[in-house]
């Protein structure tokens, strides 16, 4: 019995101690891999950030002095798709210590006040249900109020299916608050991580006065493979990448998440 308890010893010390990276299939020590936040040093890979991390990385101090952090999603349908939506909410925020798929509020980068917003993928593949429809309206509305700039940071894999057409109408309410904050003159930065994908895809991430992306991040309404199975074609390599977007004019600017904080300031400090 002994030596498989060493070997099941070894095991729960190792595990969490080295990351392979998704890109390159190097073993990294997994602390070094969070201090360049989540960035393979080897290929340039990222890696999914926690909203902790974009704080730490994005934010002055990491502070960020959040609003309507206590809304949180009902169960209008009172859906199931063999679990209840509402068990499958509750295992979310368990899991994520978030009451919903997004974080919003007043925040500095580099000594810029902004109104700052940021997808949680981990909770539910950061879907957009009612609440998170809401609050991105209350992120824009808020900076129309208080005069500020907005930055969001996307990573979704769309609207809710759990709440149905409630969660389709979010795609318009959010765009219609989106251009209250542009008739006001106040700019708004749209940064899409991977992935960005439908509904959110679809209304305002791509709606910015600067679209910015990450390496390699999926963006686009359907995926490819349901697009190849749709049309029955071979797409073009790298289609809805972020380097392929940008060479067809669909984003400004594709940035490495270490250099996000400095290129984000610079182009605020331009459209002021």
């Amino acid at each position: 019995m002994r030596p498989e308890t060493d070997a099941s010893e070894k095991r729960s010390v190792v595990k969490g101690v080295f990351r392979k990276c998704d890109g390159c299939g190097e073993t990294l020590l997994a602390d070094a891999l969070a201090r360049n936040s989540e960035v393979c040093p080897t290929c340039g890979q990222h890696h999914r950030l926690s909203g902790d991390g974009w704080r730490r990385l994005l934010l002055d101090d990491g502070l960020l002095t959040e609003w309507d952090s206590h809304l949180e999603p009902g169960d209008p349908l009172a859906f199931s798709d063999g679990r209840a939506y509402r068990d499958r909410v509750g295992i979310a925020q368990r899991n994520t210590g978030a009451k919903e798929a997004i974080e919003i509020g007043r925040a500095k980068i580099e000594e810029i006040d902004v109104a700052y917003g940021a997808f949680l993928f981990a909770f539910m593949g950061g879907s957009m249900g009612s609440v998170v429809g809401e609050k991105i309206c209350r992120l824009f509305e808020r900076a129309v109020t208080d005069s500020l700039p907005a930055v969001l940071l996307q990573a979704s894999g769309g609207a809710r299916m759990q709440e149905g057409v409630l969660s389709l109408m979010q795609m318009a309410k959010t765009v219609a608050a989106l251009g209250r904050l542009r008739d006001a003159g106040l700019p708004f930065i749209s940064v899409c991580l991977h992935p960005t994908t439908g509904g959110v895809a679809a209304s305002f991430a791509l709606l910015g006065d600067v679209n910015m992306a990450e390496p390699k991040a999926l963006v686009g309404f359907a995926g490819p493979r349901v697009i190849e199975s749709t049309i029955r074609q071979k797409l073009p390599e790298g289609f809805q990448r972020a380097e392929f977007l940008l060479q067809h004019g669909m984003i400004d600017r594709v940035v490495s998440r270490l250099e996000m904080r400095r290129e984000i300031a610079l182009i605020l400090r331009h459209l002021r």
